[in-house]
């Protein structure tokens, strides 16, 4: 069975969208583990290759019980849009050049907010404090665990 690909994309892959990737892969685990054909990956507009996640990101997520010590940092490319199934970026500017780039694909990307039910864009905590990136941390928690249900209950329509 082929894997359906949720791709997180924020700007420099380094805060929001590796944290975004980490807590969707735990909420899925939590609440659907029967879908082992849904899979996560993150990217960014502007990301260096191979850079490390921010230190108050690993130190964010550790407090969650999560491990991002082991990320690596990557750059959005059209085969990434092309292989995911959905594609959530964390503001509406980011979707939006997404949907120039690649307007074949425009009808699976959306901000992770809008497809949750929110609507707002998810500040970028990059250069801020642990109290910032705990606030976005819980965000990111809370949109991830809606979007899941949004997302599988459309599989199960199909």
């Amino acid at each position: 069975m082929a894997k359906k690909k949720i791709l997180f994309v924020c700007t420099g892959n380094t805060c929001r969208s590796p944290m975004a990737e980490e807590l969707a892969r735990r909420a899925l685990t939590e609440l659907y583990p029967e879908y082992r054909d849904i899979e996560f990956a993150s990217a960014g507009l502007a990301a260096l290759s191979n850079g490390g996640a921010s230190c108050q990101a690993v130190c964010v997520l550790k407090e969650m019980g999560l491990d991002l010590s082991r990320h690596k940092s990557a750059r959005v490319g059209p085969e990434d849009i092309e292989s995911a199934v959905l594609v959530l970026t964390m503001t509406r500017a980011h979707r939006d050049h997404l949907k120039r780039l690649m307007p074949g694909d425009a009808n699976k990307i959306f901000t992770l907010a809008e497809y949750a039910g929110s609507g707002k864009d998810i500040p970028d905590p990059f250069g801020a404090g642990l109290a910032v990136y705990r606030s976005v941390a819980e965000e990111l928690d809370k949109l991830s665990r809606a979007m899941l249900r949004r997302f599988i209950q459309g599989l199960s329509l199909t």
